[in-house]
């Protein structure tokens, strides 16, 4: 039996959290309600449906510390369209030159969502002073900006 490397123990253990965590963008996600990438989906005490989103995205190490200080203090309506757009649990880590992001969306309609929140001017304003900072996976599918990843495990 072979054993991972640590290289690839930790990977895991990212992809794992990963799964814990929340955010992303609104090409992954138009792609996820067109059937192109995995969303996981649940449904709570309420019986509302949730699906779950893990992604992943290089950072410029030199962006880090500006990429940072916007999510300082992000602004509000950019956070009040993600809330507006069904979007809950949303948090992004990092780790080196990774950013790994994890959100629910609890709406009934996904796509149109999505297109509310590209439209929304001030988002794509913030959209400007993020995506600079950001590099995509060279094993992103087609139309990502950020990698989405499969949620290989789920415990509520």
């Amino acid at each position: 039996m072979t054993y991972p490397s640590q290289k690839q123990t930790i990977s895991i253990i990212l992809i794992l959290l990963i799964i814990i965590i929340t955010s992303g963008r609104c090409r992954d996600i138009e792609n996820a309600s067109a059937g192109n990438i995995n969303a996981s989906t649940s449904a709570s005490d309420e019986n509302v449906n949730i699906q779950r989103f893990g992604m992943v995205i290089k950072i410029k190490p030199e962006k880090i510390e500006a990429y940072r200080k916007l999510h300082k203090d992000p602004w509000p309506e950019v956070l009040t369209m993600i809330e507006t757009c069904h979007i809950q649990n949303y948090s992004i880590y990092l780790k080196d030159d990774l950013l790994f992001s994890y959100f629910e969306y609890t709406g009934t309609d996904f796509e149109e969502d999505m297109r509310k929140m590209t439209a929304d001017s001030i988002t794509r304003e913030w959209w400007k002073l993020t995506d600079p900072c950001q590099v995509p996976l060279d094993n992103r599918k087609e139309g990502e900006w950020w990698a989405v990843m499969e949620e290989v495990f789920h415990m509520n």
